[in-house]
């Protein structure tokens, strides 16, 4: 083998015949190329394998979409109240606020924001949902029903969980109790509820979703009514508290200016203590209320039925493109051995 350079190219003999390393490379580059039509013969060739792959993903996604229950979706419009006394309280506030917190007394000057904020995040938490599940006895709603009776408009009961007959739950084999965990519940519950919070507005949306529109609708109600008595009943038990320190402190102290502080903050913590007794809705209040849906939100049946058929058809491409691919390199191999 012989190389000699002509006209700034390199070429090579061998056995005195000159071989060009331009050509090779070009075929080389060639054969590694990907042909789109050799790609589309391949498609075509192969489309007994694609017919019967994506069919048969259409019939599985047709079964799948009509055996999923129907569930309904009903949604509360609510804006946070608006406390009488969160003025007064908030100006109060800024002038005793360092002296109420060395007493160990919150005057809550965040107002009734504050609160619809924090009864938002409540809703979504374990604690007041296990409390709210065990509160309103929907402990077989919540975990046993797999369906409605829209005729009858009644609850699909799963036997292999409750038995309606003796209304007792029934114990599954490695458990140690019949009845659902609070820990169940509460998953089989927190996916149903949501509330979202306009930012611009202010304005809340609490929706629900159950397969009966009926069950979904009271929810929400219960959804609306508990979270305000749960912060009513929390701020009563504070101010309370508040009052009761305020009282002794007084009597501890033989300062005239201080004592009159402190009278002035028994004063807002007793009207605190009057809306937390008098007022229903006392953090939410509600603009439009929730209404039996007519019409069910999900599941969304077209949709699953063409997704499936879509990803049945590229499976199935994907999987004769693979093979065409494979056939090809096993060929290059055996004909280069």
């Amino acid at each position: 083998m012989e190389p000699y350079c002509k006209g700034g190219g390199i070429n090579v003999f061998i056995k005195g015949e000159p071989l060009d390393l331009k050509a090779e490379q070009k075929s080389s580059i060639s054969e590694d190329e990907i042909d789109l039509r050799e790609l589309a013969i391949a498609v075509w060739e192969g489309k007994w394998v694609i017919l019967p792959i994506s069919i048969a993903f259409l019939v599985v996604s047709i079964l799948y979409a009509f055996s999923v229950q129907d569930e309904y979706r009903s949604t509360a419009l609510l804006v946070p109240a608006s406390a009488s006394s969160s003025t007064s309280l908030s100006k109060l506030a800024g002038q005793f606020g360092g002296l109420a917190s060395l007493a160990g007394v919150s005057l809550g000057g965040g107002g009734s924001g504050d609160k619809s904020t924090i009864a938002i995040e409540l809703i979504k938490t374990r604690g007041f949902l296990e409390v709210f599940i065990k509160n309103n006895g929907l402990e077989v709603e919540v975990f046993a029903v797999n369906g409605w009776d829209k005729l009858n408009n009644k609850l699909l009961i799963d036997s292999s969980v409750y038995d309606e007959g003796t209304s007792s739950w029934k114990k599954k084999p490695g458990t140690e109790k019949a009845a659902p965990s609070s820990w169940k519940l509460f998953s089989a519950i927190e996916n149903r509820i949501s509330v979202n919070q306009d930012k611009k507005t202010g304005l809340i949306l609490l929706s629900v979703e159950h397969y009966s529109p009926v069950v979904a609708k009271r929810w929400v109600d219960l959804l609306v009514l508990s979270i305000n008595r749960h912060i009513q009943m929390r701020d009563r038990e504070e101010a309370l508290n508040s009052i009761e320190y305020l009282k002794t402190q007084i009597g501890k102290t033989r300062v005239a200016e201080m004592q009159a502080i402190f009278y002035q903050l028994i004063e807002e913590q007793t009207k605190t203590l009057m809306l937390a007794e008098s007022s229903r809705e006392y953090v939410f209040k509600t603009l439009s209320p929730a209404m039996v849906a007519e019409i069910k939100a999900k599941p969304k049946r077209a949709q699953i039925v063409v997704l499936g058929g879509m990803f049945g058809g590229m499976f199935s491409v994907m999987c004769v493109l693979i093979r065409y691919f494979v056939k090809g390199r096993l060929s290059r191999e055996s004909s280069a051995i």
